[in-house]
């Protein structure tokens, strides 16, 4: 069982979800979950879209339809046929952010953040799901919601641990390629909630612990990590091997790594996790694990 995170920079248009389509078929994706962060830079769109719908409603209609209009075009760049069921369940999926809208009753903004920020998870994952069936990658989709439970501190929810491994164990059919969201779950109630910093990450090494998992990788831009920040160091390295403890140092003193909150489950059950490049699938990356 392996486990594939893709973040919104891998697949922030057409050819970003067909490349992810050509690492599956280049790395191989059997007994694999996917699981994939909005597309781009979408959260940030439906932040300006939440905040819209506070203090600008006269702007919430445009700043919404920035946002349909935006996957709507990657939509039309991977399937030649607009009648395509994908097509109706996106536009579905946006007409629940306009009925969420317009029967909400509640003032807390952390709430209504979660209810609507997810959309750009669901979204993402529905149309990739659809475009590998379509080339003949069959796959499942899965709502993380049903899977991953916390409780309602919203926008940094906790992991309720017992009754996620549960229902993950009992409900995931490991056998088969599942790809579904990052960065959310669900709180008692069934609202969506999210998972804070690095909750895609996260997300990942949930579902890592949770199905026993053999490995977890993280598809970057990047060879893996480096010994400094590229930006500011020239003749940077990339770093082969690190320890689970070392990656945590590493955040705690400011480096842009990997959180800790992600490396804590499988340094639990000492799974290794790479951090590969998705724009050149065959390069070895980096390995964090313990005992380095």
């Amino acid at each position: 069982m392996q486990i594939f995170k893709f973040g919104g920079a891998s697949v922030k248009d057409a050819e970003g979800v067909k490349n992810l389509a050509h690492v599956l078929k280049t790395v191989g994706y059997s007994n694999t979950l996917i699981v994939v962060s909005a597309m781009g830079k979408t959260t940030n769109a439906m932040e300006t879209v939440i905040l819209n719908y506070f203090d600008a409603k006269h702007q919430l209609q445009s700043s919404l339809q920035e946002v349909k209009k935006y996957h709507n075009n990657i939509l039309l760049d991977l399937f030649d046929n607009e009648q395509h069921q994908v097509f109706k369940i996106i536009d579905e999926l946006f007409q629940e952010i306009v009925q969420f809208f317009e029967h909400n009753k509640s003032p807390n903004y952390n709430f209504v953040y979660d209810q609507v920020i997810g959309f750009g998870e669901l979204i993402s994952t529905t149309i990739i799901s659809h475009y590998i069936n379509e080339i003949g990658i069959t796959n499942t989709w899965l709502d993380v919601r049903d899977f991953i439970k916390t409780d309602d501190y919203y926008r940094d929810a906790k992991v309720h641990w017992n009754q996620t491994q549960e229902l993950i164990s009992t409900r995931v059919d490991n056998s088969k390629l599942n790809i579904t969201q990052g960065f959310l779950g669900s709180d008692s109630n069934n609202f969506t909630t999210s998972l804070g910093r690095e909750g895609s990450d996260y997300t990942a090494a949930v579902f890592a612990f949770c199905l026993n998992a053999n490995t977890v990788t993280i598809w970057k831009d990047v060879e893996g990590l480096l010994n400094a920040d590229p930006k500011q160091f020239k003749a940077t390295q990339k770093i082969e091997l690190i320890s689970y403890s070392e990656v945590i140092e590493m955040a705690f003193y400011g480096a842009q790594v990997i959180h800790p909150k992600t490396i804590k489950p499988l340094q639990n059950k000492n799974i290794p996790l790479h951090v590969k490049c998705f724009l050149n699938p065959e390069l070895k990356g980096t390995t964090i694990q313990n005992d380095v």
